[in-house]
């Protein structure tokens, strides 16, 4: 196998057989709402519905190409205020993150999102990168809201002495 040739049919096998046999583990994970096969387009998606803290419910989607895996979760919507402030508090978490970022999408909504080339799709690759965009959004979820969307919360009183 060339190491710089690009991965070919077998190695898109591969990561599918891998893919497919993780989701069915996930039932064990007690966050994993559901796994469910996108059967809406012509592309192989799935998306993993998680359970969170921070924020009750987001979707992750495995999108399997022809040369890579895709990995999405949809954050938030685009700040209603503080754009600068939002923006570089998601940017400077940028540079913590491994196998994920912070992007701005349609409508400047705000994704996770991450690129795997196929010969690197194994149990282990995608419980971290599950592990991480779970670990991201339930980081970065209420500091960005409180920052982008502060209007929309009451003022917090202090407690008097």
């Amino acid at each position: 196998m060339d190491a710089l040739a690009p991965p070919g049919n077998d190695d898109r096998e591969s990561a599918r057989d891998v893919l497919l046999a993780w989701f069915e583990e996930l039932d064990a994970n007690p966050v994993v709402a559901a796994v469910v096969a996108d059967e809406m387009t012509d592309v192989e998606r799935w998306f993993v519905r998680v359970q969170g803290e921070a924020k009750d419910v987001y979707s992750v989607w495995f999108e399997l190409g022809q040369r890579t895996l895709r990995v999405e979760s949809y954050v938030l919507p685009a700040p209603e205020q503080k754009r600068g402030a939002f923006f570089e508090q998601l940017l400077r978490r940028n540079h913590g993150l491994r196998d994920i970022t912070f992007a701005i999408g349609e409508e400047e909504a705000i994704y996770l999102e991450g690129r795997f080339d196929l010969r690197h799709v194994d149990d282990e690759t995608l419980d971290r990168i599950l592990g991480q965009i779970y670990e991201t959004i339930e980081r970065s979820f209420t500091a960005a809201v409180q920052v982008g969307f502060a209007s929309r919360f009451p003022a917090q009183k202090e407690p008097s002495t």
